[in-house]
């Protein structure tokens, strides 16, 4: 995922009932990165570290190694805040952390504790909920809370849609929808999404600007579609010119559409702001902005990438060309116009404002 700002490691906590292909899931990340250093922290359920095991037997060169072994360590919660910071030091050069929870864990407590965490190298990075779609009914009855987590997550990720009939899939998707807040929802096998969703790998070829994603199929082998069923994401990038107006722009990330996982880029705000750009992070319901000055004889664009499942593309580029300010004027109605964005801009207090949608 792409830093939002310079030292800034996107964290994402990856959620699901015991057997749900958390591992799995991670283990195609790591595999998938294209280059991208993961810093994995699995925390494990019990005395055995079964699934840091797991992962550590997989790790590859997109891993690092810190002092005593392996990253991926089975810790308890308390320790995460510990182990955010080993991993966000500079000399690790990781680019992504990805918080393997426990089976048990409790989603809404782990997605706080990295939101209250002081560390100014990370910020969220969004919640991932794998849900095991042959047991689904089953794992609802046993832990009806699984409707609550579905809520509060960003990307859910139903996996082992291949041990389901095909109305039984869409049966399970549609009741998953229906228990998220315009969270992405994406069907799996082996736990195989695109990772363009969680990652930015990098690129194997000429990079363009900050915002040029690595070609998906790159480094899939020929016969990869046999047991690979992709996730069917969709991606936006959006390039202007023509400096954005503040309010139409918030009025639309406020009110960001179903599916809508990442965005990620930097907004020329014109006469609101001549003097910064503005780097944006966004995951699921999450927003962030960091005013960066502009350097002497930078060319002055807006340039964003829009990322998610489900998400009418068209529609989406309509309403952000809507934004752009033709005919920007100077004076107090700019930096008034800021104040929508301004909501944005760090040292909010994240943790306490981070609530489960309320239902009836």
């Amino acid at each position: 995922m792409t830093q939002p700002c310079a030292g800034q490691i996107p964290v994402v906590v990856l959620t699901g009932f015991l057997g749900s292909g958390k591992t799995t899931l991670l283990n195609h990340l790591l595999h998938r990165s294209g280059g991208s250093r993961i810093g994995a922290i699995v925390n494990d359920f019990g005395s055995i570290e079964i699934d840091a095991m797991s992962v550590a037997g997989q790790l590859g060169d997109s891993t690092v190694s810190l002092g005593n072994g392996c990253l991926c360590c089975a810790v308890d919660a308390g320790e995460l805040d510990e182990y955010l910071e080993r991993l966000a030091r500079p000399s690790a050069r990781i680019d992504v952390i990805v918080v393997e929870a426990s089976g048990l864990a409790e989603p809404q407590e782990l997605v706080k504790m990295v939101l209250a965490s002081e560390n100014p190298h990370i910020v969220y990075g969004g919640l991932v909920e794998v849900v095991d779609a042959a047991e689904f009914d089953a794992t609802r009855e046993r832990h009806p809370e699984v409707d609550r987590h579905l809520g509060i997550a960003d990307l859910v990720v139903v996996n082992k849609v291949d041990r389901v009939p095909d109305t039984e899939r869409e049966r399970i998707l549609g009741v998953v929808r229906g228990f998220t807040d315009r969270a992405a929802v994406v069907a799996a096998s082996y736990g195989r999404v695109d990772v363009e969703l969680l990652l930015d790998r990098k690129p194997v070829g000429e990079r363009v600007g900050q915002l040029s994603f690595d070609d998906l199929h790159h480094h899939e082998p020929e016969d990869a579609h046999h047991d690979h069923l992709h996730s069917a994401y969709e991606s936006l990038s959006f390039s202007s010119e023509v400096p954005m107006s503040p309010r139409p722009l918030m009025a639309l990330l406020d009110s960001r559409p179903e599916g809508l996982y990442r965005i990620k880029g930097y907004v020329d705000f014109g006469a609101a702001d001549p003097r910064n750009k503005y780097a944006v992070h966004a995951v699921g319901r999450f927003l962030r902005f960091y005013p960066e000055p502009w350097a002497p004889g930078e060319s002055r664009l807006t340039q964003l990438v829009l990322i998610g499942a489900g998400i009418d593309v068209p529609a989406l580029e309509k309403e952000l060309e809507a934004c752009r300010e033709y005919a920007p004027q100077a004076g107090a109605d700019d930096e008034h116009s800021m104040w929508g964005v301004l909501r944005y801009v760090q040292d909010v207090q994240e943790a306490e404002d981070f609530q489960e949608p309320q239902r009836d």
